[in-house]
């Protein structure tokens, strides 16, 4: 019998060096810098600290939208988010390569953060759940299909990174279109400028303004009141607040690492890559538009309980099927 444990048998470097298969990419950062053998953990772990930077994002852009507004560290955080992106086109090396993602990922996270909460604030209740949902998250989607129709073209990392990186240059114009949060400068005491910026989207918007849009005598007790200030403790100090917020926190901590472990496991299916992650990002949109719907005429609770139902059911149903039914 074969009783030999492989587990205890000796393993020998790869003497021989190794040959990459250029049938799917031409280079990667694992044929550049050789993360395989015993530098394999390299590869996954820069996709870690990409996320360790969206960790560290996460914390401070809310509280730096709140001290600077949200239009200047929308904008200095997508400079950021691009201009380091850029710098990483010309790494040296892994190290280099993956602190620099590190800071894209902050960078990422503000600006997508920052730009939220900004359109949240412009906009009326009536469009809100709009903007959230087919403005934000579709447009994220039509961006997530280019990536594979990009990376099908160039198969060289340091060109795809590139043409990946220059489309930041497009927001520069914005800054003069984009106005800032009205919310946020009455929250500074800033009401002139708050007036200017409503008065102005009036004006676009073909609607007559009241003569007095923030009146002085309200503005008073607007500005007592704006000595208070919030921290992330303030989630925490009545026992109904702490309970949406641990169940918010559960929430986003399955539904990231569902999204994300699906989304990044893509290459590791059937078939091709590409289309793979062309396919699992054309499926959001049908999902933005229900959820829209969804959002509009049915409760938050019910949505939301449905949808993770739904989803963990068909995960728990994929164990059961044979692997040779590949398409199912």
């Amino acid at each position: 019998g074969s009783d030999v444990k492989l587990e205890s048998l000796e393993q020998e470097p790869c003497l021989d060096g190794w040959e990459y298969s250029r049938d799917v990419y031409h280079s990667t950062i694992v044929s550049e810098w050789n993360l395989v053998c015993d530098n394999d953990w390299k590869g996954p772990l820069s996709t870690s600290l990409f996320f360790v930077g969206v960790l560290l994002g996460s914390f401070a852009s809310g509280q730096l939208s709140d001290k600077f507004g949200r239009k200047n560290v929308l904008f200095a955080t997508l400079a950021m988010q691009t201009g380091f992106s850029f710098i990483q086109v010309f790494s040296v090396n892994w190290e280099m390569f993956s602190v620099l993602f590190l800071l894209v990922g902050v960078g990422q996270i503000s600006n997508y953060v920052a730009a939220f909460v900004l359109g949240t604030e412009i906009l009326g209740k009536s469009i809100r759940v709009l903007f959230c949902t087919l403005g934000v998250c579709i447009f994220y989607a039509f961006g997530y299909m280019l990536l594979p129709l990009c990376a099908f073209f160039i198969r060289d990392w340091r060109m795809l990174l590139l043409a990946l990186t220059l489309p930041g240059l497009l927001f520069i114009p914005l800054w003069w279109v984009i106005p800032e949060s009205p919310r946020w400068l009455m929250s500074q005491g800033r009401f002139q400028e708050a007036e200017h910026i409503i008065r102005k989207a009036a004006k676009i918007n073909g609607v007559t303004a009241p003569d007095v849009i923030l009146d002085p005598s309200e503005l008073q007790d607007f500005s007592s009141q704006k000595q208070q200030t919030y921290t992330i403790l303030d989630l925490m100090k009545t026992r109904n607040i702490l309970t949406i917020t641990i169940m918010s926190v559960i929430l986003w901590m399955i539904i990231s690492v569902g999204y994300f472990g699906l989304s990044l496991d893509t290459p590791n299916l059937h078939g091709d890559v590409y289309v793979n992650c062309f396919l699992s990002a054309v499926i959001e949109v049908p999902a933005y538009i229900i959820t829209w719907l969804l959002l509009r005429g049915f409760p938050r609770r019910y949505s939301m309980a449905a949808a993770l139902f739904l989803g963990g059911c068909v995960l728990l149903f994929i164990q059961l099927v044979p692997s040779r039914m590949e398409s199912l």
